[in-house]
């Protein structure tokens, strides 16, 4: 999910543990952040990962949580801002530029 008022990048456990990571390869992250749902939720760690899309490859840092989530991943304003994106949710598609010119997703 792309969400425009994130603050961060989050990975949950499905994603976590399909890419065959380990807590082991998690870096220290140890501030509270709060869930859709108003919870408060304690990061498991952090982790720097390459996300490629399109052909265009960013490295982002995901904060990891244990917390149920209908996504695997948020991708908030650092990867948009990363990717000089333009979501868009009316159309449900992002927009951003390439070697090869505009990509759409």
């Amino acid at each position: 999910m792309i969400d425009q008022g994130s603050r961060a990048d989050i990975m949950y456990p499905d994603l976590f543990e399909g890419l065959g990571l380990k807590n082991q390869d998690l870096m220290k992250y140890d501030i509270p952040l709060v869930s859709f749902d108003g919870r408060v939720v304690i990061p498991e760690g952090q982790i720097s990962l390459s996300v490629n899309m399109k052909g265009k490859e960013v490295i982002m840092t995901f904060i990891v949580v244990r917390s149920f989530s209908p996504y695997t991943e948020i991708l908030g304003r650092p990867w948009i801002h990363a990717m000089r994106a333009v979501p868009s949710t009316l159309h449900v598609k992002v927009k951003f530029p390439t070697e090869n010119g505009v990509a759409v997703v």
